[in-house]
């Protein structure tokens, strides 16, 4: 079982940039795809982007393509998710996830769905907004 928690929200102006953090705890080992999503009022939480456990292979949205970046860190057992030129669509809660249902080895398509995932934060607000 793993325990997330992020970080990193608030409010910025369209156009702006933001450094979501989740710092994962509860496990040893880090050998998990790592996930964020975000949800916008009245909407489904949708798949922003992934991780591999080496933080060698990324997935993203086309959405977001171009202009976010997921790493991680695994000895401090932290995944980022840095966004630039956010849009006033982007306003969202983002969650971060941990995909733990299967083995997964390094070289596996990341999991691109919510229900691939079975580990989730609390989630942390992001507004574009002027």
């Amino acid at each position: 079982q793993v325990q997330l928690v992020e970080s990193g929200g608030g409010l910025v102006q369209p156009g702006g940039s933001l450094r979501l953090s989740c710092a994962a705890s509860g496990r040893t080992d880090s050998s998990y795809p790592m996930g964020w999503f975000r949800q916008a009022p009245g909407k489904e939480r949708e798949f922003v982007a992934a991780i591999n456990w080496s933080g060698g292979m990324t997935y993203y949205a086309d959405s977001v393509k171009g202009r976010f970046t997921i790493s991680r860190d695994s000895a401090k057992n932290t995944v980022y998710l840095i966004m630039n030129s956010l849009k006033p669509e982007g306003t969202a809660v983002c969650y971060c996830a941990a995909a733990l249902l299967r083995y997964y080895t390094d070289y596996d398509v990341l999991p691109a769905y919510k229900g691939e995932y079975d580990e989730w934060g609390q989630g942390t607000q992001v507004t574009a907004s002027s």
